[in-house]
């Protein structure tokens, strides 16, 4: 099967999570912390497990042979040839502060390679989905119906003009930390806090650069097709493959992408 095939399922993902995320969005929800006091706060809240629930059950009823990860509840049938990545709620800080910068992540895997991505933000009506050749956006227009454009990232070759984006450098270590400091100390501008945003900004060609210290498959691999589709290119800090997470790099344009891995490198 193709991306193609699936599109039509994976827009169902999205509408589920949607429908069961949004009623809870800008509400008094609590939080719990995973790291239960241990770690950096890490926040869950009831719409990230039941947005997930929901889709693996949405999988399960109808591709039962399929694997999924999802952030939530861990790891399902991983070596099968198709494996679903989902992250329900990728920026949970960003959605118990009520603002919309979070999205749901929904991918999939071929044999361990990203073939399709989408990431929905349903507060704001926004679908960015990618199949690694081509990406496109779906939102409200200007008369708030919906529409559809291509998405395309900008060339930009030079650091000293680019805009990156991280979530926070609070989340990288004292050595990525300094590795990314190289580079946000070339860049135009930095800017903190977007999460998955930040990547769907970077392959609409508003930002150039996003890089994030840390990440899981769940965090990643669903936006790696729409990266590349808008033809962005998506690494980890060495310039390997990001798909399993790590230290990650997603660049509009191959020649700052080249410039910004000399950087890290030191």
């Amino acid at each position: 099967m193709t991306a193609v095939d699936f599109a039509a399922f994976v827009e169902e993902l999205g509408a589920v999570a949607a429908q069961t995320i949004l009623p809870f969005f800008r509400t008094a929800l609590r939080a719990e912390d995973k790291s239960a006091g241990a770690g950096a706060f890490d926040p869950v809240t009831i719409a990230d497990r039941a947005a997930e629930s929901a889709m693996r059950n949405l999988i399960n009823r109808t591709f039962a042979h399929h694997g999924i990860i999802g952030e939530e509840f861990g790891v399902d049938r991983p070596d099968a040839e198709y494996v679903w990545v989902l992250d329900p709620i990728d920026g949970t800080k960003s959605f118990i502060c009520g603002t919309p910068t979070w999205g749901t992540l929904i991918g999939l895997l071929h044999n361990g390679v990203p073939m399709y991505g989408m990431m929905v933000q349903p507060f704001t009506r926004e679908y960015f989905t990618g199949n690694g050749k081509t990406a496109r956006w779906r939102g409200p227009g200007t008369d708030n119906a919906l529409t559809e454009r291509k998405l395309k990232t900008r060339a930009c070759a030079d650091m000293s003009e680019a805009i990156i984006m991280t979530t926070s450098p609070l989340l990288y270590p004292p050595d990525a930390l300094a590795a990314f400091r190289r580079v946000e100390a070339a860049a135009r501008l930095s800017r903190y806090g977007y999460d998955c945003y930040a990547f769907a900004m970077l392959a609409a060609g508003h930002v150039d650069c996003v890089m994030e210290a840390g990440v899981q498959t769940y965090d990643i691999a669903p936006l790696i097709p729409i990266v590349q589709g808008a033809g962005g290119i998506v690494t980890n800090w060495q310039g390997g493959d990001a798909a399993k997470g790590g230290n990650v790099i997603a660049a509009g344009d191959a020649r700052l992408h080249a410039k910004a891995l000399a950087l890290l490198a030191g």
